[in-house]
């Protein structure tokens, strides 16, 4: 196993300004202000097929900076060969190594910058990420994420601000590559979500929308947004991502009236977020198709107990892996 310790960022851009290192195609990458001598440290490390990506120690609870909610400086690395995703993990732990409830998680993005993303004209590839679901992913045989020798791949991670305080806080993001020379159909990446998933146009969030979500109000609350594909596909896996209190996301094809997705999470008695069990992720050979013809929407369903003072904001997302065309013998 050989070790490369990842470099702080020092970059203190305004947010929305393009990034400056020549990151291809004109894109808007997302910006940081940051404390460069107080922050801590992350690193990568590759063994085998596998590459992790392991962030802290950090106290908590801290701030959230920038357009995507970072609790420590975004990080940039590439890899020492071309490599194909097949699948990925993610932990959040103290650095003695205790677990920590995966409420502490708010996100970990991975961002392939010098790719663009098809879901949000403008910004580079959000290829993969966690949240407090931490859902073990793995593609169908034959299936994954081409990542090229060179590419700047930029990672930000994100805890909750209400945790209570904690000391050396850590949280860990493994890929699982494809063995050398094995063959890989490549998979896209499109992300979709009843909040507003393109950090160009969170300044068209909601009124009722921060950083942390939709604010969910006590009771049964449904919240839908519509969906256009800038792309046709054919959808191998759909990794879903929630907070507490969440009972439902789903995806649905309004001009087919058929519902594409449907994703119920185990909650505990008092709503809080327990997983999404494996057989509510879907991840299919074969597939389903979405098209840039007809009307989606986007649908998450929450219920927060009448006597729940804390206020709580939630999200519906997935992130679609899908091949370039329709399924064969689907329309």
């Amino acid at each position: 196993m050989y070790v490369v310790p990842v470099a702080l960022l020092l970059v203190l851009h305004m947010a929305g300004t393009a990034f400056a290192d020549g990151a291809h195609g004109g894109h808007h990458t997302p910006q940081l202000l940051s404390q460069p001598n107080t922050q801590p440290n992350t690193t990568v490390t590759y063994e085998g097929n596998r590459v992790t990506v392991t962030f802290g120690p950090v106290d908590l609870p801290t701030g959230h900076d920038g357009e995507l909610a970072a609790s420590i400086p975004k990080h940039l690395f590439t890899l020492p060969d071309d490599m194909t995703m097949v699948g990925f993990h993610s932990a959040v732990f103290q650095k003695d190594g205790t677990p920590l409830p995966r409420q502490y998680l708010h996100h970990i993005l991975m961002i392939n910058q010098n790719k663009d993303s098809a879901a949000c004209p403008g910004e580079p590839l959000f290829f993969a990420g966690a949240g407090m679901e931490m859902a073990e992913t793995r593609f169908p045989a034959g299936y994954g994420v081409k990542l090229a020798k060179g590419q700047k791949l930029m990672t930000i991670v994100a805890f909750y601000h209400g945790v209570p305080p904690t000391k050396d806080v850590m949280a860990s993001f493994t890929m699982e590559m494809a063995p050398k020379g094995a063959p890989v159909q490549t998979l896209d990446v499109y992300q979709v979500g009843v909040n507003v998933v393109c950090f160009t146009k969170f300044d068209k969030r909601r009124a009722d929308e921060t950083d942390e979500g939709i604010e969910i109000q006590r009771g049964v609350q449904v919240d839908r947004a519509p969906l256009k594909f800038k792309m046709d596909g054919c959808v191998k896996f759909a990794y879903p991502h929630g907070h507490d209190q969440a009972l439902l996301i789903a995806l649905e094809n309004k001009t087919a009236q058929r519902t594409m997705l449907r994703t119920v999470p185990d909650v505990a008695p008092d709503g809080s977020f327990l997983s999404f069990l494996p057989h509510q992720i879907y991840q299919s050979p074969q597939g389903f198709s979405v098209n840039q013809r007809d009307e989606y929407e986007m649908v998450m369903v929450h219920h927060r107990p009448l006597q729940e003072p804390q206020t709580n904001h939630g999200m519906g997302n997935y992130l679609l892996y899908m091949t370039a065309g329709t399924c064969p013998d689907t329309k």
